[in-house]
């Protein structure tokens, strides 16, 4: 446990910024600072992560004893390398042990969808509950996985992965979607179809041209029939991904998170979605919007520091 007289830090590592909030003993938010992540730049990168800490010991008078850090992507277990394809800069690198060695202080690291599950299990939506999935639907779909408020982090640290299990073959058929290559290197991955770029394909591919999920909703919400079914379909998919993680996982809760995250009628219509696809006599969970936002993912690395971790 860390010492409750001083400060830890937490960071997200995104895409588009770099964000360290200073956590006091109770986990609330006493400082904070965002810059912006130098994605093909990795020395710029250790360096803004540098200076980050260095503004953040600045400010307070009383340097955090440990730093909680949500890395994009995963990490090879075996060499100790980093595969993040929204931060090109450190694939291929040492990105844990190089920050060790620059930092100089302990670290803990997380990835940003299990840091957004630990936040919601902590003072959350999830708060009180026995166990939680923390499902990402944002630009890809991913999550974490929390068992009595510690977070399951797995074999490889890729426990909540749920974005890269298939789509059954009968799926894609009864919606005449198209079998889609994932970044991943597999083919048929649920975020492919279920992520908020997933609404957007699927309205293109039944003839539309929405640039975004924001676009079918809107387009939808005026009456569009195209939109209204790919609205339809990705509900569908979406409710038989979750079923399958009730039966896998059966958590006591779902809390969504990205921005799907923000569509109402979600929340109506999913328990239904789910229960379509799986046998009499199981129960769908609460479904539940997420309380912290897209504040979670640094608050839920600050939390790596005083969190025990199934791994």
């Amino acid at each position: 446990m860390i010492d409750a007289t001083r400060t830890c830090y937490g960071i997200d590592i995104g895409g588009t910024k770099i964000e360290l909030v200073a956590c006091d003993a109770t986990l609330q938010v006493t400082w904070r600072k965002r810059v912006a992540t130098p994605q093909g730049d990795y020395p710029a990168f250790l360096q803004a992560v540098k200076h980050l800490v260095h503004d953040a010991d600045q400010a307070r008078g009383n340097p955090a004893v440990a730093i909680g850090i949500a890395l994009p992507g995963v990490r090879d277990r075996r060499s100790g390398r980093q595969l993040s394809a929204n931060v090109p800069a450190l694939t291929g690198q040492a990105v844990a042990q190089d920050l060790r060695d620059l930092l100089q202080r302990p670290l803990h690291f997380g990835n940003d969808l299990q840091c957004f599950a630990l936040s919601e299990a902590h003072g959350g939506a999830a708060e009180g509950y026995a166990s939680m999935f923390g499902a990402i639907l944002g630009t890809g779909a991913g999550g974490g996985y929390c068992v009595q408020g510690r977070l399951v982090s797995g074999f490889n640290g890729l426990a909540g992965e749920w974005g890269h299990w298939s789509v059954p073959a009968g799926l894609l058929q009864r919606h005449q979607l198209p079998l889609l290559e994932c970044g991943c290197g597999l083919r048929g991955c649920v975020e492919r179809y279920v992520s908020g770029s997933g609404v957007a394909m699927i309205e293109r591919h039944l003839g539309g041209a929405a640039r975004n999920a924001s676009d079918v909703i809107t387009l939808a919400d005026a009456g569009d029939a195209r939109a209204r079914q790919a609205l339809d379909i990705h509900r569908d998919l979406l409710g038989h991904s979750f079923a399958a993680l009730v039966l896998a996982l059966d958590p006591h809760v779902i809390v969504l998170g990205g921005g799907l995250s923000q569509y109402a009628p979600l929340y109506e219509q999913l328990p239904a979605a789910i229960a379509a696809h799986l046998f009499d006599g199981v129960e769908v969970p609460p479904i539940v919007p997420p309380r912290f936002g897209d504040a979670g993912g640094a608050r839920g690395a600050a939390l790596l520091v005083s969190q025990p971790v199934f791994s």
